[in-house]
């Protein structure tokens, strides 16, 4: 019976990640992997921490040194739910066959429909604006939605034929074009219209009303060890199963996890000390990109440390070689596929309590003020463990990792045993076998 309620969930996660949108929602947020990089390279030059830098860079450079490295962020970060609207919309097209590129630009446009035109600095109102404050995390929602809803209207008109028709003569670039003016004046009217209630009825826009019932109480809700646990679970559970669980949960996570991050940031350049203010978020995008992940969904760089150091049977000493170099830089399919830990029954528990567990240590390390939140700036997943923890957070931050390290190590350390003993009778087996 529970067997048989594990293969019913496995299926029900399986056929939800051929969802079209979760994938692609999942596929347009790697769209955005170059934009939080780079972003978040810029604003790690501007913050760097490092004790006197800022002092040495003012004094060499004026007291304005840093304002190219925010105006990188202010390019990336801070309109990165345009960002996502565009990657969301093409993705989704492209994967209907229909013309992505067009998508793309029809859901920009309704997307600044929907915004505020105006912004108030001072009591001063400005208009003829994209605010970057809808642009940027607090519009992620909205984005996701124009993104989605654009998409499946063009691809209904194009794939319908809806629209106007042009002689055969005349070049498909034009004919595309036009086209495209049928999903564009259903989008836009309908952008019209939710534009107009929001304003006169709810005085209101559409990306506020969203942020204030949708996201805001999501980001809460995701800002949980309850929710790090069933995040972290998931993921791993799924891939042990073989099914790639961070792609799955991603979809849903990312742009909730970012948004906190993002939150985060405007707090910090509003002066506030995230470490004693508690509008700042626990859980961001760092936290599950690199600090429940050395060496890769499940934290497998403890058996790493654990099977080179103690392993005995030489299939297990042969993968985890081989996948030493990968798992330094964060990729552990070779051990993952190879051990295997698919499908390992050896390897189910260490696998999911590893990961779980570096959740629990760094969301406390966070909590009790050891380590400050984090802001936007992030590292390239593929950084290796400690160097990560040291770039985004100093000396606190390796430290964690450190012990990160060392409790995934101990989790699986029985197991690995248990894996190598079995291993190892089967090539003693093997070796009897081959002798007789």
């Amino acid at each position: 019976m529970g067997n048989s309620a594990f293969d019913k969930f496995i299926e029900i996660m399986a056929s939800f990640a051929e969802i079209k949108i979760v994938a692609a929602l999942r596929d347009g947020f790697i769209m955005t992997t170059p934009f939080t990089i780079i972003g978040s390279l810029f604003l790690l030059i501007a913050n760097l921490p490092i004790p006197g830098y800022n002092e040495f860079m003012a004094g060499a450079f004026g007291a304005d040194w840093a304002a190219p490295c925010y105006a990188v962020f202010g390019g990336t970060f801070s309109v990165l739910g345009l960002i996502c609207c565009l990657g969301v919309a093409y993705k989704y097209t492209e994967a209907e066959g229909c013309n992505a590129a067009m998508a793309s630009f029809l859901a920009l446009s309704t997307f600044i429909i929907l915004m505020p035109a105006t912004i108030t600095i001072e009591s001063v109102t400005g208009g003829d604006v994209i605010p970057k404050a809808w642009a940027g995390s607090n519009g992620i929602i909205t984005g996701l939605i124009v993104a989605i809803c654009t998409g499946m209207v063009s691809c209904y008109c194009e794939k319908n034929h809806i629209g106007i028709k042009m002689p055969p003569s005349v070049p498909s670039g034009v004919t595309r074009a036009f086209e495209a003016l049928t999903p564009a004046f259903f989008l836009f009217t309908g952008a019209a219209i939710i534009f107009g209630l929001c304003k006169f009825v709810g005085n209101t826009t559409f990306p506020e009303l969203l942020f204030n019932v949708i996201q805001t109480p999501l980001q809460g809700l995701s800002d949980t060890i309850v929710a790090g646990t069933i995040f972290s679970w998931l993921q791993t559970i799924l891939f042990w199963a073989g099914i790639h669980g961070p792609n799955v949960v991603g979809g849903v996570m990312n742009p909730i996890m970012l948004a906190n991050s993002l939150e985060n940031q405007n707090l910090i350049e509003a002066g506030v000390d995230l470490a004693t203010d508690p509008r700042a978020h626990i859980l961001t995008a760092q936290v599950f990109d690199v600090f429940m992940k050395p060496g890769g969904c499940g934290a497998t760089f403890g058996l790493l440390i654990v099977g080179l150091l103690f392993a005995k049977s030489t299939q297990m000493k042969t993968i985890l070689r081989l996948g030493t170099a990968p798992g330094l830089f964060n990729i552990n399919e070779p051990i993952i596929f190879g051990l295997p830990i698919v499908f390992n029954p050896y390897m189910l528990a260490p696998f999911t309590l590893a990961m779980w567990a570096a959740m629990l240590i760094t969301y406390f390390s966070i909590a009790t003020g050891f380590m400050s939140p984090f802001g936007a700036v992030q590292v390239p997943w593929t950084t290796p463990p400690i160097i990560a923890g040291l770039l985004l957070k100093g000396i606190p931050g390796a430290i964690v990792q450190i012990a990160i390290l060392a409790a995934s190590a101990a989790i699986y350390f029985p197991f690995m045993k248990a894996q190598d003993s079995a291993f190892l009778k089967e090539e003693m087996e093997g070796e009897g076998e081959g002798a007789a």
